[in-house]
């Protein structure tokens, strides 16, 4: 019996819901097997990102889009069924998601820099910036957070404004807010600190507690920001009242005009409780850590509803958490997934050998407990990268 032709398409007309065939050899794509089931967005763009114009159609040639002229078909060689291991898509996937992250954080850099001396430009190049995000965010309907970094020891203002930007979007695509409101928390949230670059960087960086005067000078630093997006005539009113009041709080000991919450916008609380996090975050290091003391001293400032969206979006072991699991290995969260006991971790054993990228869904394996750093070995520190500042950006992979 002569085989099946299969139907040959260009890499631009691959949809969610076809299976394919890559026409390479398997060692040179990330697939466990050469046959492909589409089932996310992921997975194409990990094909597009090979060296390939096309592949072959062997299921779901109903959701092709029709043409008038016949399409060329080729004999392939005989396809047998497999299966995909997604780890090495996982992987890609939160590649990209790190690529992302530092691309959006140099584009900050860059409309930051223009916006005295190019207004306008700065307009038009946040505006991008801010359509790459609503892309990033929309690209699944159940988004995850993945652990991302800038390499440095310190969190930059950009670098800051990114991560409390994806983490207010994904408050609010959870609340199901429009995308005008999504498009005005990500515009505010990379510019909320931007008033801080008029405050004198001695003050910016001093490790230790800041005198009166110091702390006076650096709550100006909504007023700065405002006043210096408000003179473009450019930016919309949403965007700058997240700039003006996300340091305000709902019982109204928040700073600059001591807000309470009926007069704190939507929009402006979620970037506010955003923000909030993101500060002990890093003060804490740890993700759990921070979400605990948000709960112990902050939870009268923000919204119940908006903190349990928040502690929804983080999990029980946000990204960046260090566990120990149930095989006893210790391990660093890179990425959450529907089971929260179950994430994707970068795993090694207490002396910091073994390194190992890991799949717990996978295994018979769980998350025990949350450790601290300060019970960490010198190696496990070094292999987990477990001191390094922790930022979030979205990752739409979901197996």
């Amino acid at each position: 019996m002569a085989k099946a032709e299969l139907t040959q398409i260009p890499v631009s007309q691959m949809v969610i819901g076809l299976t394919v065939k890559l026409p390479l050899s398997w060692t040179n794509h990330p697939f466990f097997r050469s046959k492909v089931k589409l089932e996310q967005q992921v997975q194409i763009e990990m094909i597009k990102g090979l060296d390939v114009t096309f592949v072959y159609v062997i299921d779901g040639h109903d959701l092709l889009p029709k043409v008038d002229e016949p399409v060329e078909v080729e004999q392939p060689e005989e396809v047998v069924d497999q299966e995909i291991d997604y780890r090495p898509l996982a992987k890609k996937s939160m590649r990209v998601s790190q690529q992302r992250f530092v691309k959006s954080v140099n584009d900050s850099r860059t409309v930051f820099g223009k916006i005295v001396s190019d207004p306008e430009g700065a307009y038009r190049e946040a505006a991008t910036l801010v359509e790459d995000l609503v892309d990033h965010l929309y690209e699944s309907e159940t988004p995850h957070l993945t652990l991302v970094g800038s390499g440095e020891v310190d969190v930059s203002v950009t670098q800051h404004g990114i991560s409390v930007a994806v983490l207010s979007m994904m408050i609010a695509h959870t609340l199901s807010l429009s995308k005008k409101d999504v498009r005005d928390i990500a515009l505010g949230s990379l510019f909320h600190d931007i008033g801080k670059l008029k405050v004198p960087e001695a003050i910016r960086r001093k490790r230790g507690d800041l005198s009166d005067h110091e702390s006076n000078f650096l709550k100006m630093h909504p007023n700065f920001g405002y006043d210096m997006l408000n003179r473009t005539g450019l930016f919309p009113e949403a965007m700058l009242d997240i700039v003006l009041h996300h340091h305000e709080f709902i019982d109204g000991s928040g700073f600059p005009n001591q807000l309470t919450e009926a007069k704190i916008l939507p929009t402006t609380q979620i970037v506010s409780l955003a923000n909030d996090y993101e500060t002990f975050l890093h003060q804490y290091q740890t993700p759990q850590i921070a979400l605990g003391i948000l709960f112990k001293t902050h939870s009268s400032k923000h919204s119940n509803n908006l903190i349990s969206v928040l502690v929804k979006i983080l999990g029980i072991y946000p990204p960046g958490t260090i566990v120990r699991l149930t095989d006893d290995s210790i391990a660093k969260v890179m990425m959450t997934t529907a089971d929260v006991k179950q994430p994707h971790v970068w795993s090694c054993n207490d002396s910091g050998a073994e390194p190992s990228f890991r799949f717990l869904i996978n295994e018979d394996v769980q998350v025990k407990e949350v450790v601290k750093l300060e019970d960490l070995s010198e190696g496990a520190i070094k292999t987990l990268q477990a001191n390094s500042p922790i930022s979030f950006y979205f990752n739409n992979f979901n197996h």
